[in-house]
């Protein structure tokens, strides 16, 4: 019988030479059917990806692969996945077993007859507040009670596609959050969840605390009242030093459409319960309050709906003012002649550009 130790000893095999795991008690398909059906990691923490697409992703994130498990019919597939697997570089066995077997591991309907064992990255709270050189500041998501795992993946995907930088997830009250790196998850996320920096399964109170210490302002994502418009001649800039003035007292804090946030400062996102949103007291512990205005007798939108809008305006900022940056900088610059002095290199512009 085949196991993981003697497998890794035996580095890639060519699918075509794997020996065939036959036996539903082999230790390799037990740990897949752990990861897979199961929803639960392995005892290194691996978790389960299914499918060409995300086995895909999974190759291409940099994350740890334990192994590869094609079935029969599945081997079709080999050929797109053979540039990643066959790198000299990484070592981990490509298995293979039936169809029937590989039908009882898998979590889908219809299996794809592809699989992998991966360890999702290891992020730590410096990490998921760090933004790269392209972003102006952390656009950050922080799922609070979001229990519907297809959500939790769907919201990960949109944060991803416009420019979130971490996520984060916590129980809210009595409601925890679904594992991002459950199969149905990491399926609704594309993947999206294995690029990400995520801290999972946090404390709401000690990571709220963390985002204030590190200058991260909290933007709560409200159901419960509705958002006034701003008047015609307050613009962006003004609505953004509101949202830094933290509210005082017991009073409610400010409650913005997403618009009318500046999205180029240090923000993190608060999505909550699918139905009942987050806390009244998470909302009111918030340095700004977030609702999408609607037209009458719709009363919501579902979490992963109202999170594409939120980020799709964020994104739209952040680009906007990338790309009026890059338009001022190249205006700005001195024609280039042969005997010109250049001048001196200056920083690189101050993100978000000052109120002028």
């Amino acid at each position: 019988m085949a196991t993981p130790g003697k497998a890794a000893r035996n580095n890639r095999s060519a699918v075509n030479g794997a020996a065939l795991l036959t036996s539903r008690d082999n230790r390799w398909l037990k740990e897949f059917r752990m990861a897979l059906r199961g929803g639960l990691p392995t005892e290194d923490g691996f978790v389960g990806v299914e499918g060409v697409r995300l086995v895909e992703e999974a190759l291409r994130s940099g994350c740890r692969i334990r192994a590869v498990l094609f079935s029969e019919s599945g081997e079709r597939h080999h050929e797109r996945l053979a540039s990643l697997i066959d790198r000299p570089e990484i070592a981990f066995p490509v298995l293979r077993t039936t169809d029937r077997l590989f039908e009882g591991l898998a979590d889908t309907e219809h299996p794809q007859g592809v699989a992998a064992l991966v360890h999702p990255r290891e992020a730590t709270f410096d990490d998921f507040v760090r933004a790269p050189l392209s972003a102006c500041a952390p656009l950050l998501v922080l799922l609070a009670g979001v229990q519907d795992p297809g959500n939790v993946g769907t919201i990960l995907r949109t944060a991803a596609a416009f420019g979130a930088t971490g996520a984060a997830t916590a129980a809210s009250g009595i409601s925890g959050t679904a594992n991002p790196f459950s199969p149905k998850a990491l399926r609704a996320s594309a993947g999206a969840a294995l690029h990400l920096p995520i801290l999972a399964g946090m404390s709401l109170s000690i990571l709220l605390a963390q985002l204030k210490v590190a200058g991260v302002r909290t933007l709560a994502s409200s159901v419960h009242e509705k958002a006034a418009p701003l008047a015609p001649d307050v613009g962006i800039l003004d609505v953004g030093a509101r949202f830094s003035a933290s509210p005082s007292g017991d009073a409610a804090p400010l409650l913005l459409a997403p618009w009318e946030v500046d999205w180029c400062q240090p923000v993190a996102l608060l999505v909550g319960n699918e139905g009942a949103g987050l806390p009244e007291e998470v909302e009111r512990s918030a340095d700004a309050r977030v609702r999408i205005p609607m037209a009458g007798g719709v009363e919501s939108l579902n979490a992963a709906a109202a999170a594409a809008v939120v980020f799709y305006e964020a994104a739209r900022q952040r680009n906007s003012i990338r790309a009026s940056n890059i338009q001022e900088s190249v205006a700005a610059r001195p024609p280039k002649t042969p005997d010109a002095v250049q001048p001196p290199k200056t920083p690189d512009a101050v993100w978000p550009p000052k109120n002028t």
